[in-house]
């Protein structure tokens, strides 16, 4: 039997520099044939308000989603780590952060995202003191689309590059453990990941990270409009659903994939 994906692994291979594949997940059937094919960490990404109900945002999916949705990965049984989105307004105040965090732990996650910056800090050591390991998402936040004025590239000005870095080393002492860096620049996902000492996981973020995670249905090439720059489509390759989940993971433990032309 494979042994269980855990934080602790992950830490492992980023000392031994061995990247590990991340994907979105949304219900028993589909992780269970990502973790057949080797996938190491399966989100349930708020993400399912785009792919599956519709939305032009991520911001209409609830807490009751995503408890839903992470009781069916759950399910499945598989060894990878399962890690579920706190979903938007959830993350206010702390009381309500833990509440929400707990129940998805509850519901089966070993690990709860949010998005955000340095103010977090309190709220991840809350988190972490309570035995709930976090990671943080930086860079394009989905759930700040409107505030960011649309799905663009952050960091290339030296100074929000500057002040993205000192956010996840605080949000590291902080107990943070797993950065994920949204579409930013490989150089500077490269200087944050040199900064940190927990892993560090990239989509459209380049090569010099930890792991790579897609959405599920973009690297299956079931995106709707045009797809951005930063994803492959596996499924083009391999002809099946699992043949392409490890053809993907494959290309993310050997760093084929990203590629130059998939970086910004």
């Amino acid at each position: 039997m494979t042994r269980p994906i855990n934080i602790r692994t992950l830490n492992e291979r980023r000392a031994a520099g061995q990247p590990f594949s991340c994907l979105t997940a949304y219900d028993a059937t589909l992780a269970t044939l990502a973790d057949n094919a080797g996938i190491d960490v399966l989100l349930i990404g708020d993400s399912l308000g785009m792919v599956l109900q519709g939305h032009t945002s991520t911001l209409p999916v609830t807490l009751e989603d995503m408890i839903y949705h992470t009781r069916c990965v759950a399910r499945a049984g598989t060894s990878s780590l399962i890690m579920a989105d706190l979903p938007f307004m959830t993350n206010i105040t702390t009381p309500q952060t833990l509440q929400a965090a707990g129940q998805l732990m509850q519901a089966g996650a070993h690990m709860i995202k949010l998005e955000g910056e340095a103010w977090l800090a309190e709220t991840v050591t809350a988190l972490a003191q309570r035995g709930i390991p976090v990671c943080v998402h930086m860079g394009l936040t989905p759930q700040s689309v409107n505030a960011l004025g649309g799905y663009r590239v952050q960091g290339r000005d030296d100074d929000q590059a500057e002040a993205m870095l000192n956010a996840a080393i605080t949000l590291e002492q902080a107990g943070a453990g797993v950065i994920l860096l949204e579409c930013v620049p490989s150089e500077l996902a490269g200087r944050i990941r040199e900064a940190l000492h927990v892993p560090v996981i990239g989509i459209g973020a380049g090569p010099d990270v930890d792991g790579q995670i897609l959405v599920m249905h973009d690297m299956l090439g079931a995106t709707t409009g045009r797809a951005p720059r930063f994803v492959k489509d596996f499924m083009a390759e391999s002809g099946s659903i699992e043949g392409a989940f490890r053809a993907y993971h494959e290309a993310v433990t050997t760093r084929c994939f990203p590629a130059p032309e998939h970086c910004f």
